[in-house]
């Protein structure tokens, strides 16, 4: 029988025990629909990825399209295949020119209607890129204006529940560190995210664990690609142009595991902060098929990183 006393003992002794520490949540998906094979049958990629044994899949606003006006029809698809989303990027018709304030009003508004679709899904945040980098790059007047408009567009997705991380990724306005740093000094911390890639990152002369380390508490999603050893910790050459990034034989990103990103160094760090959030497979280019890549991708996660798929 538990009495007062006893009751009051365990009581007093629970309060004074150490609270535990909770664990990490690493949710893993994979982004099906950018180049290597699956970029043009979205149904294929999404049941090619089941079939691996991925749950979670990510792909782009333009994908989605045909099923704007019927999301039931592709949860239905989906169902069957055991997936829900990641997430929905922007893409195709949609503005991206986010240091441009004559499209502030558009951009917000677009993105908040895709914001209102994928919440039907499930979605806990959206991930956006930024528009083409233009020859000249980024200048601090843009980065004064993309602050702007993804503030406000933060606060707005916040409203509707998710999170809002924007895509570090080459080729972009959106691209180097000093870019990075200013975004992120700039932006509400509550309503602007960053989405990490760690192939980008890398290509673009920054090293991921750094960056991770630096940023550990704005970061929403990674996007998880490798690159060659010897870019391990920031390319050191030029920046590659993105023509003939994809053709064999002048890959830069590769399947997990190739040597170029120190994942067990990432996971120690988001291990130690005790992260939640998402870790989606990526890769734009396979010497064979997207399904293959996603095999060998998705071993390299439970084998070496010991994450559950």
């Amino acid at each position: 029988m538990l009495t007062r006393r006893r009751f009051m003992q365990l009581s007093a002794a629970a309060a004074a025990a150490p609270a535990l520490t909770a664990a990490p949540r690493f949710q893993v998906g994979i982004t099906t629909n950018t180049r290597g094979g699956w970029e043009k049958d979205v149904l294929l990629s999404f049941r090619e990825a089941s079939e691996v044994g991925f749950h979670n899949v990510e792909t782009f606003y333009n994908v989605v399209l045909p099923w704007w006006d019927k999301p039931q029809e592709l949860k239905q698809k989906m169902d069957q295949m055991n997936l829900r989303f990641v997430t929905v990027s922007n893409g195709g018709p949609m503005k991206t020119q986010f240091e441009d304030p004559a499209l502030q009003n558009q951009i917000i508004e677009e993105h908040v209607k895709l914001v209102k679709w994928i919440k039907g899904f499930g979605c806990d945040h959206l991930k956006i890129n930024t528009g083409r980098r233009r020859p000249e790059g980024t200048t601090r007047e843009d980065l004064v204006q993309m602050a702007r408009t993804l503030n406000e567009l933060g606060k707005r997705i916040s409203d509707e529940g998710l999170k809002f991380g924007v895509h570090a990724h080459l080729w972009t306005q959106f691209q180097d560190r000093s870019e990075i740093d200013r975004i992120m000094e700039t932006t509400n911390p509550k309503h602007v995210y960053l989405v990490l890639d760690t192939g980008h990152i890398t290509m673009a002369g920054i090293d991921p664990v750094e960056l991770t380390r630096a940023y550990t508490s704005r970061i929403v999603e990674f996007h998880m690609k490798d690159t060659r050893p010897q870019d391990r910790g920031g390319h050191k050459g030029p920046t590659p142009q993105r023509e003939g990034y994809t053709d064999k034989g002048k890959r830069i990103f590769f399947e997990l595991g190739n040597g170029g990103v120190d994942f067990p160094g990432i996971l120690a760090i988001l291990k130690k902060s005790n992260w939640d959030g998402w870790l989606t497979v990526e890769l734009d280019s396979t010497d064979t098929t997207p399904k293959d890549s996603a095999t060998k991708s998705k071993k390299y996660l439970e084998e070496v990183l010991k994450l559950k798929v």
